[in-house]
């Protein structure tokens, strides 16, 4: 990804802090505008059901990716959180949305850990966690600009951006980590009735 898309600084987990650089806010949308031409680099990844999903799958849906671990106690439950409803909020247009959180710790996001944080989190059907080793991740996470450092078996530092795709696949807003539902919500929503954000 072009290093125009953003430039994150990475602290603990809650103290990551993502920015675009060099963009203001978008015109009526919550989230930065994106670069135009600016690309989402597509990937392949398993769920925790051990089914593949792959961002080019994902095409005619908008997409709301980030990167998360289980056993966050912080940042990764809120970001989670407030996506799922964002997402649950929408109703039956909830279904024209994904959300796909891709793992920065391939060792503890086993499958089970996964279903464990779904259940407890009441997550939707849309939401899904993409596993894999460390092999597969790390080009993932290069690709989208994620730090991760593991300090321990239950505390990993990392960056947590938040990008919407639009249903070419194409990155049309960042988020802040600490961005709430009803920006999400309210976002999608115009993106929804055929809004575009300004470039």
């Amino acid at each position: 990804m072009p290093a125009a898309l953003a430039t994150l600084v990475a602290a603990g987990c809650g103290g990551v802090e993502a920015r675009l650089a060099g963009h203001g806010e978008a015109a009526r949308f919550s989230g930065t505008t994106v670069p135009r031409g600016s690309p989402a680099i597509d990937f392949a990844l398993r769920d925790q059901d051990g089914k593949i999903v792959s961002l080019a799958g994902e095409r005619g849906r908008f997409v709301l990716l980030t990167f998360l671990y289980t056993h966050c106690t912080d940042i990764c439950p809120l970001i989670a959180g407030n996506l799922n409803t964002a997402v649950e909020n929408l109703g039956h247009q909830g279904g024209q949305v994904a959300i796909l959180a891709v793992t920065v710790d391939p060792e503890g996001d086993t499958p089970a850990a996964v279903r464990t944080f779904t259940l407890r989190h009441r997550l939707v059907p849309q939401f899904r966690w993409l596993l894999g080793t460390r092999r597969q991740l790390e080009p993932v996470w290069r690709d989208y600009n994620v730090l991760v450092i593991g300090r321990s078996a239950e505390r990993i530092e990392h960056s947590a951006p938040i990008l919407l795709l639009d249903r070419r696949g194409r990155p049309l807003l960042f988020y802040r980590n600490t961005v709430g539902a009803r920006a999400v919500l309210d976002d999608l929503r115009r993106l929804l009735r055929g809004e575009r954000p300004s470039s």
